[in-house]
């Protein structure tokens, strides 16, 4: 996750994180991601559910009931367990969680515990008492996903109407004074609706929006082929940043995120040691904090069932089930090759990774991405757009662009 208008608008310095100490219990949300416990955000995916038929969905979901879904009273005390291990937010989703009539008691439950609590949604099952019932527990955040404009994100989610339902939803929040934002995962059918997005952010005085790089999981596997080339992925982040900058100037101070792709810090950093070199210091320190990709280690998923994996992405991949061990227990076992490995896997990565001046801000990237395609999960991640120049040692790019900036 890579704030871009944290970073590049300077909305946040380096010294906002270290007040705190960079304990996660102790960071509030917007500076979480540079943490250094490394306490995981949860993803659950409460149900398998859901009641449209999204192309690119990394859950396999369906209009339909599993049987193998956790109960609430394993729910409950699932939500005891990450509250005692530290975890700092969890995420529900699916499947489309709002489809679980427990959802409102699992999210209360873990904001009693004092976990932060968000959803993630397709916004279409929020209703005006829902947003008030989710604004009654102290939701901290509804984050629904749009893939554009009426006509494509309708094609993407496969089911007509599903666009009008989610603005709906969105006012719904808004109404009841719930923090909403935009999801949006870029492809090839949608990056052109990117300015519409940020169009709609201003028109509906959104707060938020996350621009997520296609992964290669579930669904998504099959969208490869449409995944961005790595000149049309620069472009996209280029153009994100612009219009987050035109945003800033305006002093509509909106945050903006990409995801699911940590070429983007580096990038964004030589972008701005031509433009401002002293922010770029600033940036890097924080990139710094931020360490890159935490799959099994800052971030981990729980399946419907109790699986649990290193990321909403590796369902291939279990390292135990909640309903034999508690969670905290198989996430700090690391008996396990693969989660022994994800907790340190700078040491194991290959090819341009390995040499990567980058590696330490990148974190090695999305190790599933790599494995989808070369079936080694320690391949280069083919979605880094990084050239082999600016993957080198940073001495000579920085060379003529201000002071050299580079890591020690």
């Amino acid at each position: 996750m890579i704030g871009i208008s944290k970073l590049y608008c300077g909305t946040v310095e380096p010294s906002d994180a270290l007040r705190y100490g960079r304990q996660s219990s102790r960071l509030p949300s917007h500076l979480l991601q540079f943490s250094k416990d490394k306490r995981p955000v949860v993803v659950w995916n409460i149900t398998r559910r859901c009641n449209l038929k999204c192309v690119h969905c990394y859950a396999h979901a369906k209009d339909k009931s599993f049987e193998n879904e956790l109960s609430t009273r394993q729910g409950l005390d699932l939500i005891d367990d990450l509250a005692r291990f530290g975890v700092p937010v969890i995420l529900f989703s699916g499947g489309e969680p709002l489809v679980r009539k427990d959802l409102p008691e699992l999210a209360d439950y873990a904001v009693k515990k004092g976990m932060r609590a968000v959803i993630s949604t397709n916004g279409t099952l929020i209703s005006a008492q829902m947003a008030r019932t989710l604004k009654d527990i102290g939701l901290s955040y509804v984050g629904i996903s749009l893939d554009g404009m009426e006509k494509v994100n309708d094609r993407f989610r496969g089911v007509k109407g599903a666009f009008k339902s989610a603005l709906e939803g969105i006012k719904n929040c808004q109404t009841a004074g719930i923090k909403v934002g935009l999801r949006f995962t870029i492809n090839k059918f949608n990056v052109n609706e990117i300015p519409p997005i940020f169009d709609l952010l201003e028109d509906m005085d959104i707060p938020r929006v996350c621009f997520y790089h296609l992964v290669y999981a579930g669904r998504g596997s099959e969208l490869v082929k449409d995944d961005l080339t790595h000149e049309e992925t620069r472009q996209a982040v280029d153009l994100i940043i612009d219009r987050t900058r035109q945003l800033h100037e305006k002093g509509k101070l909106k945050e903006v995120l990409t995801v699911d792709n940590h070429a983007d810090g580096p990038y964004l950093y030589l972008r701005l040691l031509k433009e401002n070199p002293d922010r770029a210091k600033e940036v890097l320190d924080l990139l710094k904090m931020n360490e890159g990709n935490n799959s099994g280690r800052g971030i981990g998923c729980i399946s419907w069932d109790g699986e649990v994996h290193a990321d909403q992405f590796w369902r291939h991949y279990s390292f135990g089930n909640v309903k034999d061990r508690p969670f905290s227990d198989i996430w700090t076992d690391t008996s396990d090759p693969l989660m022994m490995r994800l907790k340190d896997k700078k040491k194991f990565v290959k090819g341009r990774c390995a040499a990567c001046h980058w590696l330490d801000i990148c974190g090695g990237n999305f190790r599933v991405r790599a494995e989808a395609v070369t079936g080694d999960v320690w391949e280069p991640d083919p979605a880094c757009y990084l050239t082999d120049e600016e993957i080198a040692d940073a001495a000579s790019i920085e060379q003529g662009c201000g002071p050299s900036y580079a890591q020690d």
